[in-house]
């Protein structure tokens, strides 16, 4: 059982990099199987916020290479992120969940420096929200 929730953990995870997995699809049929939805809530979570960590952390290491190809953010992304980061400032952590530019977010908070304990705050929120519209909304229907 505990398996199960170290599964979603690791692909939440991988879902916030810019591997190709997709941790609701994942998330969805373990609760469809009966998992705790908390526990799956605060692995996903967990998950997804710490693999973000890693794109803050290769922002803030190797942002003299993001010309490069094997880059974790595309060009146009990470400028559409910026342009965010200079409108709104560390706030706009808070929209890392989305799907598109999501990841580009938390490497532009790594190439702008933001402080560790606010990255990890604000995208955990980001995050954490979208998952619990995922299994609220699941439970609903």
């Amino acid at each position: 059982m505990i398996s199960a929730y170290l599964l979603l953990f690791a692909v939440a995870f991988g879902a916030a990099t810019l591997l190709p997995f997709y941790s609701e699809i994942l998330l969805v049929a373990q609760l469809r199987e009966g998992l705790h939805p908390g526990w799956l809530w605060l692995a996903a979570t967990s998950g997804n916020t710490l693999g973000a960590g890693v794109n803050w952390w290769m922002g803030s290491k190797f942002v003299q290479y993001a010309d490069r190809r094997w880059f974790p953010a595309r060009k146009v992304d990470l400028q559409r992120a910026q342009n965010w980061f200079g409108r709104y400032g560390k706030w706009t952590l808070l929209m890392s969940w989305m799907p598109i530019g999501g990841d580009a977010l938390t490497v532009v908070g790594g190439m702008m420096k933001v402080p560790a304990p606010a990255f990890f705050i604000l995208v955990g929120v980001g995050k954490g929200l979208r998952y619990a519209v995922v299994i609220i909304g699941l439970s609903a229907f």
